[in-house]
């Protein structure tokens, strides 16, 4: 009974492949889910399926048990929408679709990621994405951009852009607030309101925080700390084994499709020019940001390099030492993922045939009567002076120190789970002069 379920696992797994790479319409995990439902031999099958993710997940099945569910996948993937299914990004169902299409993939091993579980970009964003720089420096200040710190220019046109400027300040707040009855932040919150800021943010504005070129260590660390890593991702008892990492995101649907599309986007290729094998670096960029806000949050590993990795090592790996280093390298030795992130640093935006620059954003609103309190100096205009801005974080350089933001972040916005349009300014019973401190100790 053991060799037939094993043999029927390498069987589905392989004619799963093969099938898969058919060029088939792609639906939504959830509405081929309701096509199912609709057909009784499809359904029953589902629901043991179903029933055998569940189980998997808290334990390995026996070899019988084992053998009824390959049978009910078997059964199931009869029904093509559900074989070609797909999910999209940031949607409300993001959660829902993607249990769908592991629960179909229940025998596909954590380390086969021939395909994403999301949509494929479509080709205009793809573009966009690529000229975003372009378009940043087209919607930003008529400043000079020679000699300035361009992490700090970036975060400047963020906060003139409402929404932007809005959903960082959400985050921020999120990322800060200490957890009642705790000297720590609340993690979970955290990642939802990076996801969400992240998510909903043109690219033209979110690359450029979290990509911008910088030559000097200064701008390096407010780089590094834009997505506050002593919240985000780092553990105050010091770096967890990466396989135990990748253990825990591996039973996370999220963090698991994440990491996917993450594999599939930013696969290397030596033989491409751009370094990745789906010849576009913006797509990579994109998949890299969809990890950040997850268990997998990687970041910079430095003040002065664009390096990125994992917050984990491979100590007391055991037998298991060349598995974990592979996790690493996915990061810090990726060829596609460094030149796509040097790409958004070079010194001109990468040539894209006969594509126009994206149309432009709304007007950035300045809020005059919005005062934002720092323990840097105010930035309400994007006058102000950088050098003093740089003197304030040399002065309080032992602190992780987060830039001003628009007051548009409360701790309703932050406690909502809510997805729709973003809410208006602060209640009207808080004073416009409230002012937040936002600091945590590196």
């Amino acid at each position: 009974m053991l060799f037939l379920g094993v043999l029927l696992n390498i069987f589905f797994r392989g004619s799963f492949q093969a099938s898969t790479s058919l060029s088939l319409p792609v639906t939504d995990c959830l509405d081929a889910e309701q096509g199912c439902m609709s057909e009784p031999g499809c359904e029953a099958s589902y629901r043991v399926l179903e029933y055998c993710a569940a189980e998997e997940a808290v334990s390995p099945l026996g070899p019988e048990a084992r053998h009824e569910c390959l049978e009910a996948q078997g059964t199931v993937q009869q029904y093509r929408p559900l074989l070609a299914c797909k999910c999209q990004r940031g949607s409300r169902r993001e959660e829902l679709c993607l249990r769908v299409y592991w629960t179909v993939r229940f025998s596909q091993g954590y380390d086969e990621y021939e395909m994403s579980p999301y949509e494929d970009l479509e080709l205009e964003l793809v573009r966009n994405i690529e000229m975003s720089r372009m378009a940043s420096i087209v919607a930003a200040s008529s400043l000079p951009l020679d000699g300035q710190n361009q992490c700090l220019k970036a975060a400047q046109d963020c906060g003139l852009y409402e929404k932007c400027g809005s959903l960082r300040s959400e985050y921020v707040l999120a990322c800060t607030k200490r957890a009642p009855g705790s000297d720590h932040c609340n993690r979970q919150k955290c990642h939802r309101a990076l996801r969400r800021f992240l998510e909903r943010v043109p690219e033209e504005y979110s690359f450029g925080v979290l990509f911008c070129p910088c030559t000097n260590t200064l701008c390096g660390e407010r780089r590094r700390k834009t997505i506050v890593p002593s919240c985000s991702y780092q553990e105050r008892d010091g770096k967890p084994n990466c396989l135990s990492l990748h253990g825990y995101c591996m039973r996370d649907e999220l963090c698991r499709s994440r990491l996917a599309d993450f594999q599939h986007n930013c696969q290397p290729s030596s033989l491409s020019p751009s370094g990745c094998q789906r010849e576009s670096g913006a797509v990579c960029l994109k998949a890299y940001a969809g990890l950040i806000g997850t268990i997998m949050t990687p970041n910079y590993v430095s003040n002065s390099s664009t390096e990125v990795s994992q917050w984990c090592d491979c100590e007391g790996s055991g037998n298991e030492w060349q598995d974990c280093l592979r996790i690493l390298h996915m990061f810090n030795s990726n060829s596609c993922l460094r030149n796509a992130i040097s790409a958004m640093g070079s010194s001109s935006p990468r040539p894209v045939e006969s594509t126009p620059p994206p149309p432009p954003r709304p007007s950035p609103r300045i809020q005059h009567d919005d005062i934002s309190v720092n323990v840097l100096p105010e930035i309400n205009t994007v006058e102000e002076s950088e050098e003093k801005e740089e003197q304030e974080i040399e002065a309080e350089e032992q602190f992780n120190v987060i830039p001003p933001y628009s007051e548009k972040a409360t701790e309703s916005n932050v406690d909502s789970g809510a997805r729709g349009g973003l809410r208006g300014a602060a209640d009207p019973a808080t004073p416009s002069s409230t002012a937040y401190l936002f600091y945590i100790k590196m």
